[in-house]
């Protein structure tokens, strides 16, 4: 049985569930792979067994209605929501409901996690764990809970490939690398990626993990002069510098959504001699763009402006109508939503029964903002 996503796999089950979810809910990415237009987010919620048990459910609930996207990281919930994947899908895998290389499974590193609770003393805890042990010294830590230490990121994988019972994880994120240029001056923080991307570089090489990225908060929805500012060109010059043209830096994530739609209509990134949006750089660059925070954190899913049912016609929730709107942004792959019950995976991915908004009536919504 094949380790990771692959192609035939991911078409596999598109194929599989042909006739219930709608070819276009599926789109290529860069890689090659068929990731489906939502996927499943894992970050909030409390680090307990009833959270585990929702994700886990939801999980279910959302392959089966046609997501095989799944995103998570080390320090969400303390471990946990890795964890969670990791047992659901072993769980499907096991039943006969799931091959392993139909669904993409990305995680991210850089944040200090704790491990199945929140300590009373996070700060003690860090130091004790992670610089009293020898991982890591004070240098290697920015705002005294992140770092891209070679050696950090080596641990990291591991436990996340532990947590997750994969032999090898589809996507790996390096997390909010902006959070580093809070402390340290641009070339530095390059010298720090330089470094980073040669530890992903060689755990593709060893089967670790399939490929690499950067998942971001703020990097790529800020004007360039701004500190936390982060060029896609850059990070991929970078990459076939140091690695040459075969790297395997392929994946951005970024939030978008009605509130933060930056990565399409920011032109804040360098697309050959002018600057365009980071979809548009993405695209040129052959990076995949997936989007966090479809419904931010929740906040996008109670009453939202007429002028959004008018503009994502057919469907019946503001939360719907706001997955939506990610779904159809143009260069956006995948969106991704955080589920913790049945209920909410079934009313999010009835989304997928629809075809995406078209450009006219996506373009709508900008026409009603400046109006």
């Amino acid at each position: 049985m094949d380790e990771a996503a692959t192609r035939e796999g991911t078409r596999r089950f598109r194929d599989r569930l042909a006739g219930t979810v709608p070819a276009d809910h599926f789109r290529q990415g860069g890689t090659g792979l068929l990731l489906s237009s939502i996927g499943i987010g894992t970050y909030l919620g409390e680090p307990d067994d009833a959270t585990d048990a929702g994700y886990g459910q939801a999980l279910v609930a959302t392959i089966a209605l046609g997501t095989n996207v799944i995103d998570t990281a080390i320090n969400y919930r303390a471990q946990r929501s890795e964890r969670v994947v990791g047992m659901a899908l072993a769980a499907l895998i096991a039943e006969g409901e799931l091959q392993r290389d139909e669904v993409v499974v990305c995680t991210k590193g850089g944040y200090l996690p704790f491990d199945g609770s929140y300590p009373t003393d996070p700060g003690r805890y860090f130091q004790e764990t992670y610089v009293g042990s020898g991982l890591l010294t004070a240098a290697d830590l920015v705002a005294g809970s992140h770092s891209l230490a070679p050696r950090y990121l080596v641990d990291q994988i591991e436990r996340s490939r532990r947590n997750l019972r994969l032999a090898t994880i589809d996507v790996y994120y390096l997390h909010n690398p902006e959070t580093q240029l809070s402390a340290v001056d641009r070339d530095s923080f390059l010298t720090r990626m330089t470094g980073a991307f040669r530890v992903l570089e060689r755990a593709v090489e060893q089967g670790k993990i399939g490929a690499y990225g950067v998942a971001t908060w703020n990097g790529f929805r800020v004007a360039p002069d701004q500190r936390e500012y982060l060029s896609l060109a850059d990070l991929v010059e970078l990459a076939e510098r140091e690695l040459g043209k075969s790297h395997h830096f392929r994946w951005v994530q970024l939030p978008c959504n009605l509130a933060m739609p930056e990565a399409f209509t920011l032109r804040n990134q360098r697309v050959g001699d002018h600057f365009g949006s980071l979809v548009e750089a993405a695209d040129a660059l052959g990076v995949t763009v997936v989007a966090s925070a479809s419904l931010l954190q929740g906040q996008l899913a109670g009453r939202m402006p007429d002028i959004l049912a008018e503009a994502m016609v057919g469907l019946d929730t503001d939360a719907q109508r706001s997955i939506q709107f990610v779904r159809s942004t143009p260069g956006v792959t995948t969106a991704l939503v955080g589920m913790r019950q049945r209920a909410h995976a079934e009313e999010n991915l009835a989304v997928a029964q629809r075809p995406p908004a078209s450009h006219d009536d996506y373009l709508r919504l900008f026409t009603a903002r400046e109006g």
